[in-house]
């Protein structure tokens, strides 16, 4: 599959990277090369094989799973330029209409 020069600048916009007009044919051609290795993926039998999280079979320690407010208002509220009551205080940024 070889990408012509309007679907590399096309990809270059949409990951939001610059590209020189120089380097778009190089490039082009390595998205294609990058192209085909993927559809050789889709080549390989994978049938019989299960889902893993990790390629070691390892379990890891779960903490409990219990809802807490971390006890650390004070070190949160430490760096706000100004708190009322445990609360950050922040300027009105939506006026209403009468």
């Amino acid at each position: 599959m070889s990408l012509d020069e309007k679907t590399v600048r096309k990809v270059a916009r949409l990951a939001n990277i610059e590209i020189a007009d120089e380097d778009i044919e190089r490039i082009g051609t390595e998205l294609s090369g990058i192209l085909a290795w993927v559809e050789q993926l889709s080549e390989v039998d994978t049938d019989n094989v299960e889902p893993l999280a990790n390629v070691v079979n390892i379990e890891l320690p779960l903490r409990k799973d219990e809802v807490t407010d971390g006890d650390c208002a004070d070190k949160v509220l430490a760096n706000a330029p100004e708190e009322t009551q445990g609360f950050f205080v922040v300027p009105k940024i939506v006026e209403q209409e009468s």
